[in-house]
């Protein structure tokens, strides 16, 4: 158990970072890898995909993207026709119920402690007051700028979740496809990528460069503190013969953003200070910071109907995340009245009651080895404290009366209790490297909450390091 003890010692006390060998260069600026340690107490976030394509309920800006791909078919069979119809949806975005307030304390019962919100996708229209084109939610063109005063919703967003002691994230699409520096009318839209030669061109990409940092810089000046840039479209990059200079725009950013945390998602780096594993939860603990990004519902995107997870599968989800070390993004697609769906919010508060009873094996933790045993979850807090979080089965509503736990055993004189009940529990140690909790019938009929219990194992004082 010393060993165990000792490694948890080592996680909170160190302040170096551990790196993958394939990154290049990582950041190595103190002041960023102490808000990347921060940022990995956190845990728990919330991902918005929003802009006019809510409309149609429709995967978000993909089916622009003349790529063969099942899941952004087009419902118009000419592209050309499609296209147009595509931009005019700015015509008629006028989420009228738009309600930031609404949105931060939903999330910030759930446990929640950042935000990321789309600031601009791949299609280009912008969700703040730019000045760099007439495509956005702010034009006199979208009905939203007359019908509400809170027309540049991502202001209003930020200062909502800010109040509520959010950490702020803005997502930025490097690519953007209305732009006609990136994707030029003159020639055809085969894939994702810029549609003219650099080289050719190399003016043309030079305008696009500055129009990319300009954006950012209004993101990065006009709208309060942020703490993150989540920039996506990863194929924009140098290696892939579209550099937009990122030294130049990160140096930029961090001039007014200080120590601001920069995600160029799948761009190993320096400019990739955590990665981004998406609608997916790695097998086993990585050696750098990450986090998953996941749909609560089927679609990045708001669409009508769609089919959201159960809470117990996100509960479950989240520890399984957080006991490998990561952190979980989790998305919700706003209505085009400005709604989140009622299931949603179902969810959010779901959440919340299972998080007001468990968060101590939650927030602040580190992963153990091992970090997960069968259907058991390890996690541990600066303190020595180790929290077993046991996921109940789709049929689980009673705590067993026996629980037995593989991978270590507690010294004797440990005490164990379980999170939302008072009092210690009886236990006793199972072969070389498990232990069996013996659960009073009163907590067995009446559990602390529903879907995982959590045991916190308080080690003897004489075993910590």
């Amino acid at each position: 158990m010393k060993k165990i003890l000792i490694l948890i010692f080592v996680l909170f006390t160190s302040g170096a970072i551990a790196q993958p060998n394939d990154l290049k260069k990582p950041d190595s600026d103190p002041g960023i890898l102490k808000k990347l340690e921060q940022w990995k107490d956190l845990k728990f976030g919330l991902l918005m995909h929003w802009g006019p394509y809510s409309q149609w309920g429709i995967v978000e800006s993909w089916s622009l993207c003349s790529e063969d791909e099942d899941w952004c078919r087009r419902k118009m069979k000419n592209y050309v026709d499609y296209c147009k119809e595509y931009v005019k949806l700015k015509n008629t975005f006028n989420p009228v119920k738009f309600d930031p307030e609404k949105w931060a304390t939903a999330a910030k019962y759930a446990g929640m402690k950042y935000v990321v919100f789309t600031t601009k996708h791949h299609d280009g229209f912008c969700m703040f007051d730019t000045k760099q084109t007439d495509y956005r939610i702010t034009d006199p063109g979208c009905p939203f700028h007359h019908a509400n005063p809170k027309a540049d919703v991502t202001a209003e967003i930020f200062k909502a979740f800010r109040a509520q002691g959010f950490w702020i994230g803005a997502y930025f699409s490097k690519p953007d496809w209305h732009c006609n520096d990136y994707w030029a009318e003159e020639w055809a839209t085969p894939n994702r990528n810029v549609n003219y030669s650099i080289k050719k061109y190399p003016d043309r990409w030079k305008r696009f460069c500055d129009f990319t940092y300009n954006q950012i810089e209004e993101l990065t000046t006009r709208y309060g503190k942020l703490d993150i840039l989540w920039l996506d479209g990863g194929w924009v990059n140098p290696d892939n013969g579209q550099d937009i200079d990122m030294p130049k725009i990160a140096a930029m950013a961090r001039s007014h953003q200080r120590d601001l945390i920069i995600v160029d998602r799948a761009v190993p780096g320096k400019y990739e200070n955590y990665r981004t594993p998406e609608q997916e939860i790695p097998l086993k603990p990585l050696d750098y910071p990450w986090e998953t990004c996941m749909t609560m519902a089927t679609s990045w995107s708001y669409v009508p109907d769609d089919l959201y997870k159960p809470t117990g599968k996100i509960i479950h989800m989240l520890a399984d995340i957080v006991c490998k070390g990561g952190n979980y993004l989790l998305n919700i697609g706003p209505s085009p009245t400005g709604e989140l769906d009622d299931t949603a919010y179902a969810r959010l508060r779901e959440i919340g009651d299972w998080m007001k009873i468990n968060a101590d094996a939650i927030y602040d933790s580190r992963p153990i080895d091992p970090c997960k045993s069968g259907n058991v979850c390890f996690t541990a807090n600066p303190d020595g404290k180790i929290y077993a979080i046991y996921l109940a089965g789709p049929e689980e509503n009673r705590v067993p009366a026996k629980v037995r736990i593989n991978g270590f055993q507690p010294s004797q004189g440990s005490t164990i209790e379980i999170l939302g009940k008072n009092g210690s529990l009886k236990w006793k140690k199972d072969g070389d490297v498990g232990f069996i909790i013996d659960v009073p019938s009163s907590i067995q009929k009446s559990p602390p909450c529903k879907h995982a219990w959590v045991f916190r194992i308080n080690m003897n004082n004489e075993d910590r390091p």
